[in-house]
């Protein structure tokens, strides 16, 4: 029995996959200089990873560097590249080809001037990613973010990754269990030790029998063994504002291997949903995110194979061998009860737009790690708190995604006419719609600490969407000074030095590639 001013000295992570192995890592690291803090993972024999979430934030390489995994070892052995952004294909119109680019390097003078109201008046004849941001440019010519001597994790462009799951899953666990010190538990859960209504005790291994903690995190997916089915946490739905609920995903080989790896994740608008294309250095990560309400499994597979037969970049493959994943879009209010947190999909899960999977447990776990409570009694309040900050930040998510639908023209499927549909909005998202049609997307206008998107990104989605803002004329006129022009002068010429000076990723990769003793093209 815990009593309230027990020390809480046992970390022990339920489930694998990149939630289990980055959480465990993280709280690891941060806790390396304190010898009673242990860090366990214990993981199913039997569970696959769900190895959809290939695409990361920049806040990635930041992680990487302080758990010590060296890039280049990361990028060589989880076959990665360089991810500047989203590209939106026919996202706008269902009759007119229209492409944008939500980027992550912010627009230029973006904290000294009003660069969407500035741009709105004099650069318009340009979409709004290519005018105020040097990184649209180097997405078109599929460049690489860093020169080869760049230092690593550095980058001239802001950049994170996009992986293939189950290798990242692998390189974390050795580096967790050799260098971090995690132990490594391979057991089946059958049972959890305690009520739903006090702290957990232990979980009850198949083969090891009672495996005693002090803080469990539930990383066992959309499982969720102790949030979900011990203390009956339920899920929030999203479905009445987010209907995608399934998923048909396939790794598609390149044609050659001279073949350009792309910048961005490219996301095309279908009729029921739309597919994710991710290009790694040795294939593609291509899939079908649809609402079931709106599109059978058959026409699903259909779309996916006619848009894969269309792209020049991917040899032939069997679309009928493609996985279905299926998934109630929604996330949990309470997240941390009594000594036990949900982390990753056992948390929540949303259609993989804005990649926001990897970044939430970035998020979580980092939160755990510093904050960590040294005794019961703190737990509650930690709970508490973290409960209150992550329910804003899936709160914010909705929003963001919700943003890319009732902004589209869209109207030729019921799929569209649902999801534009703004009375399924929040009231924060509707105010902010209200908000800017006078203005642009402020700073201000968000409150979290730690914003998921900053109002650069609200900036990108609104204005590649062709929402325009209602600026007063005087406001306007007065934008275009001498520093500004001289600023957007310096820009232009930036982004000149830059399709010079950057090699592509192929040619970037496959330097990496031969430095760490690896084939030519993986």
């Amino acid at each position: 029995m815990h009593q309230a001013n027990s020390p809480l000295r046992r970390i022990v992570v339920v489930g694998g996959g990149a939630a289990g192995w980055l959480t465990a890592s993280i709280i690891a690291v941060t806790h390396k200089h304190d010898d009673n803090i242990s860090v366990t993972l214990v993981e199913s024999p039997d569970v696959s990873i769900l190895g959809v979430g290939e695409g990361t934030w920049p806040t990635m390489r930041s992680t990487l560097l302080k758990i010590g995994i060296s890039e280049e070892t990361f990028l060589a052995q989880c076959n990665a590249s360089f991810k500047q952004g989203t590209s939106f294909h026919n996202w706008r119109s269902d009759t007119i080809e229209h492409q944008y680019y939500h980027p992550f390097s912010l627009p230029f003078r973006y904290f000294e001037s009003d660069v969407a109201a500035w741009w709105q008046s004099y650069a318009a004849e340009q979409d709004f990613a290519h005018a105020v941001c040097s990184q649209a440019a180097l997405c078109d010519h599929h460049l690489a973010p860093k020169q080869r001597q760049t230092p690593a994790y550095a980058g001239i462009a802001n950049y994170g990754y996009h992986l293939d799951a189950n290798k990242f899953a692998a390189l974390l666990q050795k580096h967790a269990t050799t260098v971090l010190g995690v132990q490594h538990i391979v057991d089946h859960v059958d049972d959890v030790v305690g009520s739903s209504s006090e702290p957990i005790a232990a979980i009850v291994g198949r083969e090891h029998g009672n495996i005693t903690g002090d803080l469990f995190i539930d990383c066992t997916g959309f499982a969720a063994r102790l949030i979900g089915q011990h203390y009956g946490v339920p899920l929030t739905s999203c479905s009445n504002v987010l209907a995608n609920d399934s998923a048909i995903a396939i790794q598609a080989p390149y044609v050659d291997s001279s073949v350009d790896i792309a910048s961005t994740t490219h996301s095309t608008a279908q009729d029921s949903g739309w597919i994710w294309d991710i290009g790694l250095p040795s294939r593609k990560g291509v899939g079908y995110v649809y609402s079931s309400a709106h599109c059978s499994e058959d026409e699903a597979r259909a779309t996916l194979e006619t848009y894969l037969k269309h792209d020049k970049k991917t040899a032939d493959v069997d679309v009928s061998k493609a996985r279905k994943i299926t998934f109630s879009p929604g996330y949990r209010k309470t997240l941390w009860v009594e000594n036990c947190v949900a982390i990753g999909t056992s948390a929540g899960f949303l259609e993989p737009l804005e990649a926001s999977a990897l970044v939430m447990i970035e998020l979580s776990a980092t939160h755990i790690a510093k904050q960590l409570p040294r005794t019961y009694k703190e737990c509650q309040a930690a709970g508490r708190q973290f409960n209150q900050a992550f329910e804003k930040k899936w709160e914010r998510i909705v929003d963001f995604l919700k943003l890319h639908y009732v902004l589209s023209e869209r109207e030729a499927s019921a799929y569209w006419r649902d999801m534009r549909n703004q009375e399924s909005c929040s009231t924060q998202l509707q105010d902010w719609l209200t908000l800017w049609k006078s203005r642009s997307p402020i700073s201000s206008d968000f409150e979290l600490r730690e914003e998921l998107f900053p109002a650069a990104s609200y900036l990108f989605v609104l204005y590649g969407m062709g929402f325009r803002s209602q600026y007063n004329d005087v406001y306007q006129a007065n934008l275009h000074t001498p520093e500004q022009r001289q600023a957007y002068a310096k820009h232009v010429q930036s982004i000149q030095q830059q399709l010079s000076g950057l090699p592509t990723n192929r040619q970037f990769l496959n330097q990496v590639a031969q430095s760490q003793g690896l084939s030519m093209h993986y």
